[in-house]
């Protein structure tokens, strides 16, 4: 299964966080599924680093690969896409991830429970 990960779902699994739930921490541990971090997640936790609103990452792209996730980047048909999505959700980065899986048929951990809006599959952070 191809699993992408919203950015907070990295963080906590980066910090070892007991926030992460029980059944997202076993499907991100699952060595049959692949796990992907979207460059628009690294981007938006490089902006919150940047405003202050972030602490404690020594460094986010190795952190990252240390964890063996693949990472994906988003291309000109992906931003097409985000931006065609119906307003269920107006952040940018978390449109940038559905659109993404949509195209990657991949499951995304997240907490927003606004993602359900669209056709992806989500499995509670």
């Amino acid at each position: 299964m191809i699993v992408l990960v919203d950015a907070h779902a990295l963080l906590w699994w980066l910090d070892d966080a007991a926030t992460l739930s029980a059944p997202a921490r076993r499907t991100i541990a699952d060595p049959a599924n692949d796990v992907l971090v979207s460059a628009a997640s690294v981007w938006e936790i490089a902006v919150k680093q940047a405003a202050g609103r972030l602490t404690g990452l020594a460094d986010l792209l190795v952190e990252i690969e240390q964890a063996q996730f693949a990472m994906v980047p988003f291309s000109a048909a992906d931003a097409v896409a985000a931006a065609s999505l119906p307003r269920h959700h107006a952040d940018p980065f978390d449109r940038m991830l559905i659109a993404q899986a949509q195209r990657l048929d991949a499951l995304i951990i997240s907490r927003d429970r606004a993602l359900a809006e669209y056709d992806v599959h989500v499995l509670g952070a």
